[in-house]
């Protein structure tokens, strides 16, 4: 087995792995997480049964990237799992309860009929904003930090619940739904397609609102995301994310208005890459956030040279499967069973 520690920078390799793997599961399992957040408010029960098989052929798959990222953590950041796993145990748990919960509606409705469909349909709204609001919560949590004595966390159960990490719960709640009725936009027509444009149009207010509110709390968490954001020269190189970040608002508000139908799913997915792209700035090069970092949580070089060479492997065959799946199901989706 060859040594690539000597020459690759491999906690930072597989930091860039982790990362990844975490935003594509907020991209993708994200819209239909919203789809689920969004479905008792749909106008009928037609449009209901568009929704869900819309994201039938894809919502379990999407899940493979939150095994990859947390699986990913344990492996080659030992010391960053064993410490942030018990300040987050509960919020993950109930987030996991909520898959879970969701993911078992999701098959007993295709099989129900009737006053039972409707229980079916309400687990599964429920189970898709518990598990969206818990990830928001998570991350709201972890970019506060966590109490660290040592190599231990050394904080109490509750640390987790707090004002900003209920805010941020919230704000990925709105997130999803936008990702959600954007998908819906493109993936349906009619009815549901003209209740999804209007309910992208509201909750886009509630998103811009939320980001807006994240940004200016966030550099106010510690004097050295302060200073990272607004510090010359860095305000200077930095300052063209905020702005993209306005602009693309406007874009998929304009794009909304226009009725177009890829552009805003599109539009949505990139206002989440820049949300994720600020609040990494923020946090580099903390793994624990503001403890220990990616170098000093890593595991044994020759234990990730080895790691490394079965994801060089596998990670293109998932990514090629990924992309096959979205291809072959492409198009509208209609109203009758896939199941």
């Amino acid at each position: 087995m060859p040594d690539f520690s000597l020459t690759v920078d491999l906690p930072l390799v597989w930091g860039g792995i982790i990362a990844l793997s975490i935003l594509l599961y907020v991209l993708l399992d994200g819209f239909d997480l919203g789809v689920g957040i969004l479905f008792p408010f749909a106008p009928s029960e037609d449009c209901r049964n568009k929704m869900m098989n819309s994201i039938a052929p894809f919502w379990d798959g999407n899940e493979t990237w939150l095994v990859l990222g947390g699986g990913g953590l344990l492996a080659a950041f030992p010391l960053a799992y064993a410490i942030v796993m018990p300040a987050f145990y509960i919020p993950i748990i109930l987030m996991l309860l909520g898959l879970i919960f969701r993911g078992v509606a999701f098959e007993f409705r295709f099989k129900a009929y009737g006053n039972t469909r409707k229980i079916w349909d309400y687990s599964f709204h429920f189970g898709s904003l518990s598990a969206a609001f818990f990830q928001g919560v998570i991350l709201g949590a972890f970019v506060q930090g966590v109490k660290v004595s040592g190599r231990a966390f050394v904080g109490a159960g509750f640390d987790w619940l707090n004002s900003f990490s209920i805010m941020t719960g919230i704000a990925v709640v709105f997130g999803y739904a936008l990702l959600g009725s954007t998908w819906t936009i493109m993936k349906t027509d009619e009815n549901t397609q003209a209740w999804a444009r209007k309910t992208a149009l509201y909750v886009m207010i509630y998103v811009a609102a939320f980001m807006g509110l994240v940004s200016l709390w966030v550099p106010f968490l510690s004097d050295e995301i302060f200073w990272r954001w607004f510090s010359m020269p860095n305000l200077a190189y930095l300052s063209p994310i905020p702005l993209i970040t306005a602009v693309t608002f406007i874009i998929l508000y304009r794009s909304l208005r226009r009725q177009k139908e890829i552009a805003p799913f599109l539009l949505s997915l990139a206002l989440f890459c820049l949300g994720y792209i600020g609040l990494s700035i923020s946090l580099w090069p903390w793994i624990v956030p503001y403890k220990v970092s990616l170098w000093q949580a890593a595991a044994d070089p020759k234990s990730l040279s080895l790691m490394l060479v079965g994801v060089a492997i596998f990670l293109p065959i998932i990514l090629g499967h990924t992309i096959y799946s979205y291809y072959v199901f492409r198009g509208k989706s209609g109203q009758q069973h896939l199941y």
